[in-house]
Order: C-alpha cells, then sequence, then structure tokens
C-alpha cells in the first residue's frame, strides 16, 4: 500500500526530519511552496490568482507559492484571515520575503476575479467545526466561481478521518506534501479534496512511524496464487455459498460466478432445495446442495446439511440473498459460529447478525471478514446509516474490534480495517460499481481469495482493487450508467491480469 499519515504521525515525522535529521524547518516549506505553485499552474495557467493565507504554517506555503508565481509574470494577490502581526514562526519569514503588494485583509467581494483560489487557510491539525472567522471565509470560498486548490488539507475537512462536521472548502485539487492524509481518501472528505497531488519536500523516507493507513495499490494482487499446470480443481480454491431464497436467486449466483470468475477452482452453492433448478439452469459450471427449508427460505435445520456440505471446502460466503426470514436469521447465526473455515459474511447474514451484535456474538477462532455498506453497518452499530456516512472510519473501526473480525465498509473510499484498527483505502474512482448485485459480485471475489489461501488482510485488499478495476473496465464500453453487475463478473479476469 502507499502509505498515508494522519495528523499525530504528520506532526511527528515533521519533528524528526527537522530535530533528527537536521533539515531545515524553512527549507521544507520552501519545497512545499514550489510544490503547490506548480499545482496552481497546472489549474490555473492564466488569469488572477487569490491566494488566502491563515496564520499557521499552510498559511507559510501560500506565501512562498505567491512569491514564486509573482516572479513568474502572474497576478496574485495575497489574503490573510488574521492579522500579519499574529503570524509567527517560519511563516512570519516567507512573509517578509514576499515580494510586492502586502497581504489585505480577508473580503469575500476581492475573490470576484480571481481564476483560481488557494486555500492555505486551515491545516493538518484541524479538527472539529469551522468557527469565526473561518466559517465565513470557507462559505465565501465556496461561493466564488474560481476554481481552488487547498493546501494539505481543505479547509474543515479532518485530515486524520475524512469527518467534515460543518461547511469545507470544496476543491478541485489538493497538494499535499510528503505523505497523503487519510481524510483525503476517505468520506466525506474524499468529495472536497478533488484531485490530490502529494509532493516531495524533502523529508527523509525512513520515518519514526508506522503508517496505519495506507491506499491500495495494484501490486496487492502480484502476490495472488495461479493456476499453474500442477495445479487441480481444488487447489485452486474451494468456495461454498449460502444463501438464496424465493425471489432471490440473482445474489448467490452472482457471488457464484464471480468466484469462479476470480479463480476459484470449485464452487458449490448451498440454497432452499426447492429453488435448484434456477441455480442449475444459472451456473453450469458450479455445484448445487439443497437445503432444508421453510417457506422458500433456509431454517435452522439446515445447518446440519450445510456444515456436511463444507467438507473438503477452502472458504465460505454466507448472506447472499438469504432472505430476512426468521429460519435464516437462525440458520445465519448457526452457521456463523460453527463454520471452521475462513468466513465472509455479506448481505442478509449482516443483518441477521445486528440482533446480537456485538454483546451475544459469538467469537469465531477463524478468519471472518464482513462486507456492510453504510446501512447494514448502522444496523451492526445501532445507529442509522447517515451517521455511519459521517464518521465512516469511527464506525468501521469499532465494528472490526467489537466483532474481532475484518470490516470491508463499501463505498468509493471502501475501508478494509482489521481488529486492530490498521485501514487501507480504496482509490475508488469506480461509479460503473453504484449498482444493484455489485456487492455480491465483492463478496465473491473476497471468498475466492480466502479459498486461494490467502490472508484475510490481503484477500480483501486484493478483491477490492480487482472489483473496482473491473467495474472501470467494464465502464469502457458501456459507461457507468450502463454497467450491470454481470458487466462487473465478466471483466475480473483482465482486471486480475492487469
Amino acid at each position: 500500500m502507499e502509505p498515508l499519515l494522519d495528523a499525530v504521525q504528520m506532526r511527528a515525522t515533521d519533528e524528526w526530519a527537522i530535530e533528527t535529521r537536521g533539515v531545515p524547518s524553512v527549507d521544507l516549506m520552501e519545497h512545499a511552496g514550489e510544490g503547490l505553485a506548480r499545482v496552481v499552474g497546472q489549474y490555473g495557467p492564466a488569469g488572477r490568482i487569490a491566494i488566502v493565507c491563515g496564520k499557521g504554517n499552510n498559511g507559510g506555503d501560500g506565501f512562498v507559492a505567491a512569491r514564486l508565481l509573482r516572479q513568474a509574470g502572474r497576478e496574485v494577490e495575497v489574503l490573510v484571515v488574521w492579522p500579519p502581526e499574529w503570524i509567527q514562526g517560519d511563516a512570519a519569514e516567507m512573509l517578509r520575503r514576499l515580494p510586492g503588494p502586502r497581504p489585505e485583509p480577508f473580503e469575500a467581494s476581492r475573490l470576484k476575479r480571481a481564476q483560481v483560489i488557494v486555500d492555505a487557510v486551515l491545516g493538518t491539525g484541524f479538527e472539529g467545526e469551522p468557527r469565526e472567522p473561518v466559517d465565513a471565509v470557507i462559505a465565501a470560498v465556496n461561493a466564488a466561481k474560481a476554481r481552488v486548490v487547498a493546501v494539505d488539507v481543505p479547509s474543515g475537512v479532518n485530515a486524520s478521518n475524512g469527518q467534515v462536521e460543518g461547511e469545507a472548502v470544496r476543491a478541485v485539487a489538493t497538494a499535499t506534501f510528503h505523505r497523503g492524509k487519510p481524510g483525503l481518501w476517505i468520506a466525506p472528505g474524499k468529495q472536497h479534496a478533488g484531485e490530490v497531488d502529494v509532493i516531495d519536500i524533502g523529508i527523509p523516507r525512513a520515518g519514526p512511524v508506522k503508517p496505519e493507513f495506507g491506499l491500495i495499490e495494484g501490486s496487492v494482487l502480484r502476490d495472488v496464487p495461479r493456476r499453474e499446470a500442477g495445479s487441480t480443481k481444488f487447489s485452486s480454491g474451494n468456495v461454498l455459498i449460502l444463501g438464496g431464497a424465493s425471489g432471490l436467486t440473482g445474489a448467490p449466483s452472482m457471488a457464484a460466478l464471480a468466484a469462479m470468475r476470480t479463480g476459484a477452482g470449485y464452487v458449490t452453492v448451498g440454497a432452499p432445495a426447492s429453488l435448484e433448478l434456477s441455480f442449475t439452469v444459472r451456473l453450469l459450471e458450479a455445484m448445487m446442495v439443497g437445503l432444508p427449508e421453510t417457506d422458500g427460505a433456509l431454517n435452522r435445520e439446515a445447518a446440519g446439511p450445510a456444515l456436511k456440505a463444507i467438507g473438503r471446502v477452502d472458504a465460505v460466503v454466507l448472506g447472499p440473498g438469504l432472505s430476512k426470514k426468521p429460519g435464516a436469521r437462525d440458520f445465519a447465526l448457526e452457521m456463523f459460529e460453527r463454520i471452521d473455515v475462513p468466513l465472509v459474511i455479506d448481505a442478509d447474514g449482516l443483518n441477521a447478525l445486528a440482533d446480537c451484535f456485538p454483546e451475544d456474538l459469538p467469537q469465531r477462532p477463524w478468519p471472518t471478514v464482513l462486507t456492510p455498506h453504510a446501512g447494514e453497518l448502522g444496523r451492526l452499530l445501532g445507529v442509522d446509516a447517515a451517521e455511519v456516512s459521517r464518521a465512516r472510519l469511527e464506525h468501521a473501526r469499532a465494528a472490526a474490534a467489537q466483532a474481532k473480525a475484518f470490516v470491508v465498509l463499501k463505498g468509493d473510499d471502501t475501508l478494509v480495517v482489521s481488529p486492530k484498527g490498521t485501514t487501507a483505502v480504496s482509490r475508488g474512482q469506480a461509479p460503473a460499481l453504484a449498482t444493484a448485485g455489485t456487492g455480491d459480485v465483492l463478496a465473491g471475489v473476497i471468498g475466492a481469495m480466502l479459498a486461494k489461501g490467502l490472508a484475510p488482510a490481503h484477500a480483501a485488499c486484493a478483491a477490492v482493487y480487482a472489483h473496482v478495476r473491473a467495474g472501470q473496465i467494464a465502464a469502457g464500453p458501456h459507461g457507468p450508467d450502463g454497467v450491470i453487475a454481470s458487466d462487473v463478473i465478466r471483466e475480473l479476469p483482465a482486471a486480475l491480469s492487469a
């Protein structure tokens, strides 16, 4: 993964570079301002620039960029939110070096002629809700018609977790320094950051902290086992999908197909016996095990035969199309505790756990991956989906710790969170996945990755990356709005090859 540093870790890294490695702090600020000036030039190659500066290091970065842009012949107006005499340290030195007109007090009217606005007000240490006068400054920047480039993090966004408690600057790009910050990639902060450009400012790569966050990169697929000359259908991974109900046969079918397209050599669907024809027609290459049912849904009596069906299975996916009927819930709870191989719990499998989560939830000694969207995670934690969306990292970490399981919180910023809280973040940018059935596809891909013997964190991250890439490839001929889940399944081999 590409490391991401939260505010505390970034502060420790800055101090280490300055105090231990002897890098002058003014040099770090100079390099940051140089990188910022380049990004501003990319998004505003012509026209007037307004740089809005706070009193901290972000303001200092803004002063450096203003100096360099003026020296390049650009028309730059510097606006300060607080009186210049309040500015101290390296930022004060950069203000002293600023050529040309002195900074003016911030007024919203001064933004009207700007083609580009630089937000250099609040830095990575900010958290909570912006107060006066910053709240009014943010509102004015957002109301202006110019493009906005943010310095390190858009003002109003928590750099460590992406939370936005009040109004926050909406930027087309963010120039961030040394390493990316989690809040630039985790919603809702992600929606404010725009394109993220990480600027090397001269901090040595070896640092004093071990990152707890990372962006999932394509290299996560490098060590995924592939079929070789000596492989068999069982050595390639054996997956069992448990779910399905009357009217809900599509979800387990898609999970099964996704597992097969990911390279699982043997896939079985365990579903209500009365639905066998629906599955055998759709899944020519998969096995079907008919299980006891009540009114078209699995019941508690299905647990025994399902456990026997596990046999040589390497991983189980529980929940696609299971339904919310009481018998299906009882079946899921029974299976959750007794399945003795890696387990992926999705959809109605998650809903079945909601009533006992976390106090009465049995602790599985085997690897477990939960794959909720915001609504499902909210039901597990007893909060609404809007609250989960407000603080995605916080709630995903809470669920992972309480369940002692890996949590894959789905979204354009899909989070893979370990029970200890370490977090991988997807770059996303696959709007084609915003359609019914793609969650079932992801569950099947994770199941196949686990069946191949990958550790849970690796399996989940590899599956998330392949899923996103398949969505992007599928959007090529159809456009995002024309993609359906079956298209994503069809492109999984190409995504895994890439």
